[in-house]
């Protein structure tokens, strides 16, 4: 029995883990240090477990009823209203690419926790965001957000104005307050309207999250549906691709770009019909030749081609033969008929 005591005893209470939580959630948003440092996600895991601990203690010791009204609750106990916002602001701070999606569902759901007790206690007057529960209005939210109308960008661009002005102000009269309050110098009174204007503050600070996850759940949505239909077209493409070719016409061509096969071929197409046009052996020239007179035939055109391609050589010879008797023999050689 006594070590029970003592255990309960070393346990912290719920104000040591609300400001100890708070002072590391300030030093994080005010941390000069890369958000995914090791010093920043330490000091985000060790709040979130404060702050978790600290949401049991409250269903524990159910300090906050929904039969009660906003003036039933003491003014010193206002602040823990704050601790789901808390967990949300934390929750965003989280830096893991591969769990980015589950981690804004976990700050949006806290957000809308501490948005609906807000507007549980009429604590200001504000609209509730809408829950999603499903794809089908994930992704009719996420159209309508493609596609807003110029009215809504504008009411929703002068309802950011609003809100950023009233969020100086509050901070203003905070920053006026602080000493005060924390200092044990200020009046029940005080302390009520302090701890107000920091519920006020985190509503304000709360529909601006919720409206920029719900941006950031559409996109990071939109790139898993792409991977997976990308991946599903490349599964369903078994046939290899082809082997690009070339159709040629003559041999000049097929000599330049190649005939996209291992085997040459030995004439074009239009040498073929020639030749055979020659021999007589179209199908449209009647009766074709017998294989002798085709053999003849062919026979004899390749002794023509071979005599003329003879006397082209002996044509060339002759003609280098003149080319070099003329370097040999300058004009007017052997004229001696008017030298003196």
């Amino acid at each position: 029995m006594a070590a029970a005591e003592e255990d309960e005893l070393s346990l912290p209470r719920l104000p040591e883990l609300f400001d100890t939580s708070q002072r590391l959630l300030d030093e994080v948003e005010v941390a000069a240090e890369p958000m995914g440092s090791r010093a920043i996600q330490e000091k985000v895991s060790k709040g979130l477990h404060l702050l978790k601990q600290a949401s049991e203690m409250l269903t524990q010791l159910d300090l906050f009823s929904r039969n009660e009204d906003l003036e039933e609750i003491a003014s010193t106990d206002l602040k823990y209203l704050m601790v789901p916002a808390f967990q949300g602001a934390l929750a965003m701070k989280q830096v893991n690419p591969s769990k980015r999606l589950d981690h804004l569902q976990e700050a949006r759901e806290h957000f809308l926790d501490y948005l609906t007790q807000c507007q549980l206690y009429h604590v200001a007057e504000f609209e509730l965001p809408k829950i999603k529960n499903n794809s089908a209005e994930n992704n009719t939210a996420s159209s309508s957000m493609a596609y807003p109308s110029l009215v809504a960008m504008a009411s929703q661009r002068q309802a950011k104005i609003e809100r950023y002005k009233q969020k100086k102000e509050m901070e203003n009269r905070l920053s006026e307050m602080k000493s005060a309050v924390e200092g044990g110098e200020a009046d029940d009174e005080r302390v009520r309207e302090y701890y107000l204007l920091h519920l006020r503050r985190w509503i304000g600070i709360s529909l601006e999250e919720v409206e920029s996850i719900d941006q950031e759940m559409s996109i990071l949505r939109g790139k898993d549906s792409s991977k997976e239909a990308s991946t599903s077209h490349s599964s369903h493409q078994t046939r290899p691709p082809m082997k690009p070719f070339i159709l040629t016409r003559d041999a000049a061509q097929a000599k330049v770009f190649g005939a996209g096969y291992p085997s040459l071929a030995s004439m074009t197409v239009n040498d073929w019909y020639e030749q055979h046009q020659k021999l007589g052996a179209l199908p449209d020239q009647g009766i074709a030749k017998t294989t002798s007179e085709i053999r003849r035939a062919a026979q004899q055109q390749e002794d023509q081609e071979q005599k003329e391609d003879e006397e082209d050589e002996q044509a060339v010879h002759r003609a280098r033969e003149w080319d070099d008797w003329k370097d040999t023999h300058p004009r007017g050689y052997g004229n001696r008929k008017n030298m003196g």
